[in-house]
């Protein structure tokens, strides 16, 4: 994700849009994070971050794996 100049994120590639929705829904489901599609500003910063973080770990875990050829 890139940062433009008024502080939103966008999405470099858009195809991936649905997959990492997907994913943040999942991580979410898994560390029993109350996240749901639309407004979520009852998400304390700590929730929002730590779903947002497991996020990157996963993404650099499936990098790494196709780095080394695991796919």
């Amino acid at each position: 994700m890139a940062s433009n100049s008024n502080g939103t994120s966008r999405i470099n590639v858009p195809q991936a849009k649905g997959a990492l929705d997907n994913m943040k829904y999942e991580i979410a489901r898994e560390l029993g994070v109350n996240l749901k599609q639309g407004y979520n500003g009852d998400l304390t910063s700590r929730e929002a971050g730590y779903v947002g973080g497991y996020m990157v770990k996963r993404l650099i875990e499936q990098a790494e794996s196709q780095m080394a050829g695991q796919y």
